[in-house]
């Protein structure tokens, strides 16, 4: 008998992995049986624009058509609840929250559910992770509809969501109305104790109306050091 310098009750190293894989693989096998064809749609444009209530008006007329959809949101935005996907008007709908860290945990959650849809709300907290997790479930058949910000507060391409927009079928980019000069608006404005925020700033601060407002170009903001 070889020893390996390991008492039985030490884990093996990677095993974690190796359980996530297998269940991972587990999920696609039952999503596999699918033979429709996917369908990948994405609602973007800035804060206050309608995202997260087109992604719900969407996601019930799914239950209208008596198919079984799923929403998921990253855990780490609770503004309207761990387990709520909320629109800003106050509409909203039960969601699994998912690890931002995690996103494959979607293929798992899909086929548990025998999803026909899925719908990602806050898409650009997740990471990079997000990107071949949407192509698996379109590739099996499903409708997946994606939310997010496709901007930061800087202007600037907003995590996955450039990267997802480019492989969509459908792209629909909402405008809100600028504060300011009442102008569409397609900016997030950070503000700080009313102040725009530097450039520098963390990329994620989740807030609402206290930290942020929609801005037009013109009108949009930001402290460079």
């Amino acid at each position: 008998m070889v020893n390996t310098g390991r008492s039985e009750s030490q884990p093996v190293a990677g095993g974690r992995e190796r359980v996530r894989s297998k269940r991972t693989r587990s999920a696609e096998a039952i999503l596999r049986t699918r033979k429709e064809a996917g369908y990948l749609e994405i609602i973007c444009g800035s804060m206050f624009s309608g995202k997260s209530e087109e992604l719900i008006r969407r996601a019930k007329r799914v239950v209208i058509a008596r198919k079984q959809v799923i929403v998921c949101k990253p855990s780490i935005d609770t503004r309207y609840g761990h387990r709520r996907v909320s629109s800003h008007d106050g509409n909203s709908l039960r969601a699994h929250p998912i690890d931002r860290s995690r996103p494959e945990d979607i293929l798992s959650l899909a086929a548990a559910k025998e999803a026909d849809v899925v719908a990602i709300d806050e898409a650009q907290f997740f990471g990079p992770e997000i990107v071949p997790v949407v192509q698996r479930l379109v590739e099996v058949g499903l409708r997946v509809i994606v939310a997010g910000l496709d901007m930061d507060f800087a202007g600037r391409p907003f995590g996955s969501m450039p990267t997802l927009m480019a492989l969509a079928d459908e792209v629909t980019k909402l405008k809100a109305i600028c504060v300011k000069c009442g102008e569409p608006a397609t900016f997030n404005q950070r503000l700080i104790n009313g102040r725009p925020a530097a450039i520098d700033d963390p990329i994620i601060v989740i807030g609402g109306r206290e930290s942020y407002e929609a801005r037009c170009r013109r009108c949009h903001e930001v402290l460079r050091k």
